[in-house]
């Protein structure tokens, strides 16, 4: 007999078999809204049948949908959803992870990415370890709160960091996908990409991709490296 009280995850497991439905989910990692016929080309299926898949995945909670004037955009309904899926690619691909990673085409996607709304891959990684070593991040409850140091480094950087939303996470740590470190999730994440993307420093690239501009690889690059710099004993 199955136990009454288990979590039941034999739903979830069937919204995310169908192929389509997945290619469908991992296209919205990424954060923003698509339309029907978006998902239908990333899932290389007709609209007509993405509508149907994305009529199963609002009603299981997957997905929302906000209509606008006579258009309908979709986007994942919340972070949860966005890190069941990152934690299912880990468990996916943990046999595999070097050799998936190696390949060129992930490249681009193992540097930087956008996860739902907020940076992930190597270069948020080296992003998290920066505040990290610098001071700027102290414990706090179920993640991390900024410090005046952390306040004066980012204002070093032109962000003046909104008071927390009481509706939502901070600042978390999340495992990151190809990396299998944490980088920064929460408000903070979403915020420091969204500043980083307006100063120019990063741009969207194909997909989920996040390019670093050569004006970022100026502005920003070196702070981070000279944020994680192992101490010179002999300074």
């Amino acid at each position: 007999m199955t136990a009454p009280h288990e979590p039941r995850l034999a739903r979830v497991a069937a919204m995310i078999a169908d192929p389509a439905r997945s290619r469908i989910l991992s296209y919205l990692l990424s954060g923003e809204y698509a339309s029907a016929g978006e998902l239908a080309r990333a899932a290389s299926i007709t609209p007509a049948t993405a509508s149907g898949h994305l009529v199963k995945l609002m009603d299981a909670s997957f997905v929302v949908c906000e209509p606008r004037g006579r258009h309908r955009y979709y986007r994942l309904a919340d972070a949860d959803v966005a890190h069941a899926l990152e934690a299912l690619a880990l468990v996916a691909e943990r046999d595999c992870h070097d050799r998936e990673w190696r390949h060129p085409d992930r490249q681009c996607l193992r540097f930087a990415r956008c996860c739902y709304g907020h940076l992930a891959g190597s270069l948020a990684v080296k992003l998290f370890d920066a505040l990290k070593s610098d001071g700027c991040l102290q414990s706090s409850g179920d993640g991390f709160e900024l410090t005046d140091a952390g306040h004066r480094w980012l204002s070093a950087l032109g962000l003046q960091v909104n008071p927390p939303n009481a509706r939502r996470r901070f600042a978390y740590p999340c495992l990151d996908w190809s990396e299998r470190r944490d980088h920064l999730a929460g408000q903070l994440a979403d915020e420091i990409f969204q500043h980083f993307s307006a100063c120019g420093w990063l741009r969207r690239g194909q997909g989920r991709a996040i390019e670093l501009t050569a004006r970022g690889r100026l502005d920003l690059l070196p702070v981070l490296k000279r944020a994680v710099a192992p101490a010179n004993d002999g300074a």
